[in-house]
């Protein structure tokens, strides 16, 4: 691991993996252009999220890309998580342009040429898949946290992430069933990511309850910040007899909420701004009482 600019970066066992495997079969150049390439990748998502103010903790390196890990998780707008995960895949498209070009003017040679900037659309292409936690499965959450309710855009965002890799890990068995023949075996590449994807996004939807608080925790400095430049608030009509967690889980993600708890006669009983119910949550961790008990 080492450490620049504040961000600590290291090499995920799976990379070291791919290391290993490229120095035993003597592909050393092709190993060190594949780790610039996703170097590059991953410093496109760093400058972007540096631009926004987005403090990072941890960069992790694969073979496709990588991982960052940062303070404001689930804080920041989706606008900017949107943005943040397109900038690694444009990284591959320059770089990619670049080498088809210099094979174009002959200053690399036609086989290295087409081999960098087909390595880079297959990084670039394949970041792209609707899959956690590559920057297509990003692109997915932003999309849902804007449709539906932050904690909703995480169960769903898990889920489909769970479906496609594991359609991965199967489409990778395929050929091995395929008739005598017809088949070239199982891709053992494309099983390994694959099994890595689920595994990774099994442990994440287990994991979704911390994910949540994590969210609920950093929501109120971001309602600060909203408040003080002037924000639209959205209510959130709910019964007295709603739990907390349930009126927290209504929550969306780029949007200010009052709640508004209602009398069962219809009658407003109460409005509070989120940061209370928040706060009150924090505190005392009680998420299954009736928000009715808040003013007992």
């Amino acid at each position: 691991m080492i450490r620049m600019k504040g961000i600590a970066w290291s090499v995920h066992p799976l990379f070291v993996l791919v290391m290993m495997a490229s120095v035993i079969t003597g592909y050393f150049i092709e190993l060190f252009t594949l780790f610039t390439i996703v170097f590059v990748h991953e410093l496109g998502h760093v400058i972007a999220a540096r631009s926004f103010g987005w403090r990072i903790r941890e960069v992790k390196l694969l073979p496709f890309g990588g991982v960052a890990e940062v303070e404001e998780a689930g804080t920041m707008p989706s606008r900017e998580e949107a943005i943040v995960a397109i900038a690694g895949p444009l990284q591959n498209v320059w770089m990619g342009a670049a080498a088809w070009l210099f094979g174009l003017l002959g200053w690399w040679s036609p086989e290295w040429s087409e081999y960098v900037w087909q390595a880079n659309a297959m990084i670039g292409l394949f970041n792209l898949l609707p899959i956690l936690p590559l920057d297509g499965g990003k692109l997915l959450h932003a999309w849902l946290s804007r449709m539906f309710t932050f904690h909703q855009s995480l169960v769903w965002g898990a889920r489909i992430s769970l479906l496609l890799s594991g359609a991965m890990v199967i489409f990778s068995l395929v050929p091995a069933f395929l008739p005598e023949g017809g088949g070239s075996g199982i891709q053992a590449n494309l099983l390994v990511v694959g099994l890595f994807l689920f595994v990774t996004n099994w442990t994440y939807y287990r994991y979704i309850p911390f994910v949540f608080l994590r969210f609920l925790t950093n929501r109120g400095l971001a309602a600060s910040k909203s408040i003080a430049q002037g924000v639209w608030a959205i209510p959130i009509a709910v019964s007295k007899r709603h739990s907390v967690a349930a009126v927290l889980r209504l929550f969306k993600r780029d949007s200010y909420h009052l709640i508004v708890i209602m009398e069962d006669s219809g009658d407003i009983m109460a409005i509070l701004p989120e940061q209370q119910l928040v706060e009150d949550f924090l505190t005392d961790g009680k998420a299954d009482r009736a928000v009715l008990e808040l003013f007992m």
